[in-house]
């Protein structure tokens, strides 16, 4: 697999002169052959700036730098979780990289090739799958028919046009997972927040945070026509566009409430930093049927160097998970993948740890999007700890719990009732 580089011009070529490597942590290492899938529909390449690839000579089988232009790196989309990120030197200038993830990107046989696996069979976010014109035509009819609700007016303006957010394209499409954004505030200051970054800090936010508090009546007015009328339908509260939902649990609480008059249809999911094990029982009671809860790591260090809660611990939000589970929900970790560092044999010890005490249903494994150096540096890590390899670890995992699912998606109803392997292309 030969290295990728960019002209700093939009081009990208290749180097025959060097086979491409990976990176765990802050250390290039070889790639396994078995570890390269072609880049799946919907990826993208990216040019580094300020950055030199790491590569092996292919005559001399040491390793050195390309100089020829800027790394290459490759976002993969969504169902897929990388194993290595891209290898490369940074000069002292390189500009803070923005909050994608970074995954290494090789070429060969007149394709482009990636560190990957497809964790997740489930198509409701396939690139091919969305029509720009029906998602178009969705957002006409339904702010049409919801013409004073902030919330819908949000998720057309902001999410589906503006941000192509795949939850808001198909909410708009009439089927699966309708996001629900609630809360503007948040009570975490993470370090690669999508919605919030300092305006004095190396990066901006990816999108525009919600600015209002949404009431009751305007979440039930749209998510139970979506509960009845989609297929394999879910209303998510949580999303990329605001802050904290548990914050507005009172709202969330009299909206599941009031939904459940009206249809008994369909799963009902919170996205959470899980910091208000408390609200997750008020909210189980009212009828939640899952729970995913955001992670960097589950070892309670490194998951406060990130975070950086205010007024609540790394302990809450093991408690929200046995909350869920308790009450017969289906509980999910949204597992933020850095190779080097959630594969961690210490980090693999703690996940053992969390799954057992919580009965874990699901974990996500996400591509955590974040540049690579400027996170390390900011948690304290200096060195490369012992890693078992990604993949390695989810074998292990997967041995170990037979019953706890993979994947990338929170799952319907059909899914949280035992029918697993749903056929979501009909």
């Amino acid at each position: 697999m030969y290295l990728l580089y960019s002209d700093g011009k939009g081009n990208i070529f290749e180097d025959e002169s060097l086979f491409v490597v990976g990176r765990i942590g802050w250390d290039a290492v070889p790639v396994p052959e078995e570890d390269w899938i072609l880049l799946p529909d919907g990826g993208n390449l990216y040019e580094l700036p300020g950055r030199r690839g790491i590569g092996i000579d292919v005559i001399t089988g040491e390793m050195r730098l390309c100089e020829k232009g800027w790394a290459v790196a490759a976002f993969i989309p969504p169902a897929h979780t990388g194993l290595f990120m891209a290898a490369y030197e940074t000069a002292p200038d390189a500009p803070t990289l923005p909050l994608f993830c970074y995954t290494a990107a090789g070429w060969k046989d007149d394709q482009f090739y990636v560190t990957a696996v497809r964790i997740e069979q489930d198509i409701r976010q396939e690139c091919s799958g969305f029509d720009a014109a029906k998602v178009q035509q969705g957002v006409s009819d339904l702010t049409a028919a919801y013409p004073h609700n902030r919330l819908v007016k949000h998720l057309a303006e902001n999410c589906a046009l503006t941000y192509t957010c795949p939850a808001a394209r198909n909410y708009f499409m009439g089927r699966w997972e309708c996001p629900v954004p609630t809360s503007p505030a948040c009570n975490a200051n993470c370090i690669g927040c999508i919605s919030f970054q300092p305006e004095e800090g190396p990066i901006p936010s990816t999108q525009d945070r919600l600015t209002f508090k949404p009431s009751a009546e305007e979440i039930v007015e749209f998510t139970v026509p979506h509960l009845e009328t989609a297929p394999f339908p879910l209303i998510s509260f949580g999303q990329g566009c605001e802050g904290e939902p548990l914050l507005m649990w009172e709202t969330i609480r009299e909206s599941i409430t009031e939904i459940r008059k009206h249809t008994a249809k369909g799963s009902i999911n919170i996205n959470t930093n899980g910091s208000k094990p408390d609200a997750v029982d008020a909210l189980c009671r009212a009828g939640l049927n899952s729970i995913r809860v955001s992670t960097n790591s589950v070892q309670k260090h490194i998951y406060e160097r990130y975070y950086r809660p205010n007024n609540y611990t790394f302990e809450d939000i093991v408690e929200s998970l046995k909350v869920m589970r308790k009450h017969g929900g289906w509980s999910s970790i949204n597992y933020f993948v850095f190779p080097g560092m959630t594969d961690s044999v210490d980090e693999y010890e703690a996940l053992r740890k969390l799954i057992r005490e919580t009965g874990l249903s699901m974990i996500q494994w996400r591509n955590f999007n974040i540049d690579p150096d400027w996170y390390l540096g900011l948690i304290g890590i200096t060195e490369t700890p012992e890693c078992l390899g990604v993949k390695q670890l989810m074998e292990l995992i997967r041995e170990e719990f037979p019953e706890l699912k993979f994947g990338y998606f929170n799952p319907p109803i059909e899914r949280i009732r035992g029918k697993y392997e749903v056929d979501f292309a009909h």
